[in-house]
């Protein structure tokens, strides 16, 4: 079967947690969790036929809720921070948990991540197989507005990729801008920092932000800067420039701006690892991409996988996203936007191989 099902614990309520494994012939499987649609492992060859599991996560439901991190989880309904935890829509203002310093962050208190989700499971075709992740976010939850149906596609296909289709429809006016926020560490989740990881992305821009790493609405050009990817570097350079903000945030974790228009999923970012030879790249129809490199990662929180550790950059997320703040900021505004009878609906896939 291309879907396995098993257990994976329980909640503190008691409430099973079930993990799916999807595989097919390719060079890609991976496990994904009902609670939270967490995705815990994904198991890659590389061109010996080498099998590394790329996701930095957990082995227990406890210690994906009490570490900090997302580890690997969907993130709703908003990703990223929203300053003050307020916004005003349609003349109502709207008021949300600050779990980020003055900022809402990822959803508040307890976001999509924190969600069992309802899971439809798609196997009949050995060569590409999907878990279709229904969740409904009731009008007020985490003090959003509108009775919001969300729909997240897991499709695991025969080229080596992993399609994220995101879908929601509201009741009433709401925001809404959705991500996954894996850590990707394609060496293996256990195999060290990934400064030797080279990254390229088509972006020019990225937002200035304050020390709250909060958008202001203005951007820096990427030239001349350690944010300049659009020809591929190793991280590891960045973490050592001595830019301002790099020393001030210990590495990445910055929203940058795809250049031109967004029409379609499109080839964004290629990730490489040049020690195993994996590669990873980025489709997206999303604007923007938050590049974070785990710099805040608390060694102290519970180890990862097979009592691995948890160490500082030891992974990259790259969360395909709308702007940060973006309802606070006048000219971006609507690219968080939901209205009733309106679809929110985007695709990110990270399609693996040499």
């Amino acid at each position: 079967m291309p879907v396995t099902k098993k257990s994976f614990g329980k909640m503190p309520c008691g409430c099973p947690v079930d993990a799916y494994i999807l595989e097919n012939d390719s060079c890609l499987s991976v496990q994904i969790l009902n609670l939270g649609g967490i995705i815990t492992n994904m198991w890659v060859k590389n061109a010996e036929g080498e099998i590394a599991d790329v996701i930095c996560g957990f082995d227990t439901v406890e210690a994906y809720l009490t570490s900090g991190g997302y580890q690997g989880a969907l993130i709703g309904r908003v990703g990223n921070r929203i300053g003050g935890g307020k916004f005003t829509l349609e003349g109502k203002e709207y008021s949300l948990f600050c779990n980020d310093g003055p900022n809402s962050l990822h959803g508040g208190k307890d976001g999509f991540n924190a969600k069992l989700w309802d899971v439809e499971v798609l196997d009949k075709d050995p060569k590409n197989c999907a878990l279709v992740l229904t969740y409904v976010s009731k009008d007020g939850e985490e003090g959003y507005p509108g009775n919001l149906t969300v729909k997240v596609t897991y499709s695991l296909c025969d080229n080596g990729s992993l399609s994220i289709h995101y879908e929601a429809e509201t009741d009433k006016t709401t925001i809404i801008s959705m991500t996954n926020h894996a850590y990707f560490n394609l060496g293996g989740y256990a195999s060290g920092v990934v400064d030797d990881h080279t990254l390229w992305l088509d972006c020019n821009l990225i937002n200035a932000v304050d020390a709250n790493l909060l958008p202001d609405g203005t951007f820096i050009d990427v030239e001349g800067t350690p944010y300049d990817f659009r020809s591929e570097k190793k991280l590891g350079e960045g973490f050592a420039d001595l830019y301002p903000m790099m020393q001030e945030f210990g590495g990445y974790d910055n929203n940058f701006i795809f250049t031109g228009e967004v029409k379609a999923v499109e080839l964004r970012g290629i990730l490489k690892d040049p020690k195993s030879g994996r590669t990873m790249k980025m489709f997206t129809d999303q604007p923007c991409v938050q590049i974070y490199t785990a710099n805040m990662i608390n060694t102290e929180d519970p180890a990862f996988k097979n009592s691995v550790k948890q160490y500082k950059h030891c992974g990259v997320c790259m969360e395909t996203q709308a702007m940060p703040n973006a309802i606070n900021l006048p000219k971006f505004a609507d690219m968080m936007i939901l209205k009733a009878g309106d679809k929110y609906d985007t695709t990110t896939i990270y399609q693996f191989g040499e």
